[in-house]
Parts: C-alpha cells; structure tokens; sequence
C-alpha cells in the first residue's frame, strides 16, 4: 500500500529541513599583484622606503547585506591618498597606469589615477616612469579612452627629451601620433 504525502505532511517535513545559503562575494579588484591584499603589502613597503611614518588606510570599502558582499576597488582609496600628497600612493598610482591589464572600472579608475597624479608632487623617478609609459602606449598605438588623462598628465609634467621619438613617428604619418606631437610640442619646454 502507498502512503501519498498531503500538502500538510510537506510543510511538516520542511520545517526541519536544514536551509544553506551561499553569500555571494562580489570582488571588485584584480587578482596577482593588483589584489587587496598584494596592494596593501606594497603601500606599506613604499611608506617605509618614502619615511612616511603614519601609513594611511587604504583597505577597500566593504558593503555586506543578506544578498552578498562587494568589495570596491582598492585604488579608490589609493586615489584619495595620491590627492592628499601621499607618495606611497602616488607609487602605486604610478604602478597601475603603467599596466595594460583590465579591471572592473578600469577605464574610470585609471582616468581618475591620471587626474589625481597631475594634481600631485612627484619625484622625477615617477615623472619619467610616466613620460616613458606614455610616450610607448602613443608609438605602439595603443590609445585605450583614459590615454586623454595620461596625456594631460605628461602635458603637466612635461615630456622633454622624449619629444623626439614623438617626431620621429609623427613623421611616419601615424595621425594619432601628429596628433599628440603637435599637443606635446606646446608644451615641451617643461
């Protein structure tokens, strides 16, 4: 004989089912050398190696609710401490526009990075470490949307004896190269 359940005898075995959920964990940052945690090893090994001798906190915004966790971009907070004149910071700010690697807000992020660098006191060590990356994005012909930033900041830094290398290739005929040549030249004797 067969026993069938009823509605009632579900509900009944229901409520001593155990229930799992999986919080979901939304990172916003890269992976290797560009996570959290490699971030904030490398801020603290700058501060020590500029003297800064109170290190700013620039662990990441954490936001949690019953549906997950999302962790910002760490170099959101690398930004504000280029803003406030954090050497440390500028250095990783320095260190992420020189990657080509791709990123959740990339674009923004990098963009914003560039802003906050031309409004920053640099050494001359990350003013060339600058002009070189710049100067090798424009010659290969990678231009990605943040390069506008990039070339604002060399424009502010200036680009000096790198100016020739420009010529050179703007005299190949690459028209974003012309371009860039004749916005650098107005400004060249920085």
């Amino acid at each position: 004989m067969r026993h069938y359940l009823t509605h009632n005898d579900w509900s009944v075995r229901n409520r001593f089912v155990r229930r799992f959920f999986v919080m979901k964990v939304t990172d916003y940052n890269g992976e290797g050398i560009w996570s959290v945690d490699e971030v904030l090893r490398r801020y603290r090994d700058y501060a020590h190696q500029f003297g800064i001798e109170t290190a700013r906190d620039i662990r990441p915004l954490v936001h949690s609710t019953d549906r997950g966790t999302w962790i910002y971009p760490v170099m959101d907070r690398v930004i504000d401490g280029i803003e406030q004149g954090d050497l440390a910071c500028a250095q990783l700010g320095v260190e992420f526009i020189e990657t080509s690697e791709s990123f959740a807000f990339g674009m923004i992020l990098k963009s914003n990075v560039a802003r906050a660098l031309r409004r920053a006191t640099l050494t001359e060590a990350q003013k060339e470490r600058i002009r070189k990356r710049v100067v090798e994005m424009l010659v290969s012909g990678y231009l990605p949307r943040e390069f506008r930033q990039y070339a604002k900041l060399v424009r502010k830094i200036g680009i000096r004896e790198w100016l020739p290398l420009i010529k050179e290739q703007a005299e190949l005929g690459h028209p974003w190269v012309q371009r860039y040549y004749s916005y650098f030249e107005e400004y060249a004797a920085h």
